[in-house]
Formats: C-alpha cells, sequence, structure tokens
C-alpha cells in the first residue's frame, strides 16, 4: 500500500485518449500535478456520474497544472466503445487508463481481488512524483470534483508556501497557519 509523501508507483499501460490508443507513462507527467481517479468500470452507474463532472471541471485542473488520468481495470478498447456509445463519456479529454491486469490498481492498494475491480479512489500526486493526497471511497459513493479541487490547491499552496499549513475546509484566499507561530486556541 503506498502512503503520503511517499514515490507514486511508476506505471506504463494503454489509454484511450483523443481518439487513439496510446501509451501513458506516469514518468512523462514530471512537472505537472497529476490526479490519479481510479474506478470500477465503464458502463456503469455512479462512474459516468463522477466522470462527467471530472471533465466538466478538466480546463479548471489544467490552469492548475494538473493532468487527470482516470484509471479502470477495463482495456483501452472498452474505453474507447464506451466513449463512442455515451453522450455524457464522449466528453472526457483527458486519458482514460487501461489495467485490465489489475497491476496498477495493485501497486496503488485500490484492487478488488474477488471481483477484479478498482474501488473508487483519488490520488493526488506533486510535480516530482510524491503522492500528497489520497482518499479512498466504497463503490457506491460517488466523489465531489470540488473537493478535489480545493485539496488540489491546498496543496499547491503548501508546497509553494514552505512553513505554512491550511485549515480545515482552507479556500484560495483564505488565512493560514505557521507551526509554532499559531496557537490553536487563537483559531
Amino acid at each position: 500500500m503506498v502512503t503520503i509523501n511517499e514515490k507514486a508507483p511508476e506505471f506504463s499501460t494503454d489509454a484511450f485518449h483523443n481518439g487513439e490508443i496510446t501509451n501513458i507513462k506516469l514518468r512523462n507527467y514530471q512537472s505537472k500535478w497529476v490526479v490519479l481517479f481510479f474506478y470500477p468500470a465503464d458502463f456503469t452507474f455512479v462512474c459516468p456520474t463522477e466522470l462527467s463532472e471530472l471533465a466538466q471541471n478538466y480546463k479548471t485542473l489544467t490552469e492548475l497544472n494538473v493532468e487527470v488520468l482516470s484509471v479502470s481495470t477495463d482495456t483501452a478498447f472498452v474505453h474507447k466503445a464506451w466513449h463512442d456509445s455515451s453522450k455524457t463519456i464522449k466528453n472526457i479529454t483527458f486519458p482514460m487508463l487501461a489495467d485490465p491486469t489489475g497491476n496498477i490498481c495493485k501497486d496503488y492498494g485500490t484492487y478488488i481481488e474477488e471481483e477484479g475491480l478498482s474501488l473508487r479512489a483519488t490520488f493526488v500526486i506533486d510535480p516530482n512524483g510524491i503522492i500528497k493526497v489520497f482518499e479512498f471511497h466504497d463503490n457506491s459513493i460517488g466523489r465531489n470534483i470540488k473537493e478535489l479541487i480545493r485539496k488540489i490547491k491546498a496543496a499547491q499552496f503548501v508546497s509553494e508556501n514552505n512553513g505554512q499549513v491550511c485549515p480545515a475546509s482552507w479556500e484560495n484566499g483564505a488565512k493560514t497557519l505557521t507551526p509554532g507561530l499559531d496557537l490553536v486556541g487563537k483559531i
């Protein structure tokens, strides 16, 4: 299982992106923040709601120097079929990674062995390849992309402002804390 502030496991895999099947390597995204967005499977119920919300916010994420890589245990050909047949999924312009062996899911601790599927999980990786945020959900519970964006902004702020930390529900532009200088009782 991976942990916070650990190097993200490297991978190379097929993906459906920009109308074609291509190879994606995590190392190709050095200098960018990366969101690895694991989901159980294509042609399901909750997954398209999350991926649609992610697609709607993709421009905002790219403006934050973030690349989104969605990952499921489906093949790149299944991703293409889903993209070609669903109005909702047609809006996705980020790479949809294929992990039919489950190896990427296993490396990140999201693999459900008895089902051959991934748990719903999100990883935020900094430009140095270090995991800064991760969360796991039961597969029946969808994620909130606005909250993901808030967490990315907080991680970026902390990365750029050595010694500062972001309190609960911190929003961009709000007061931050300096450990040792700000006392908890004063908050």
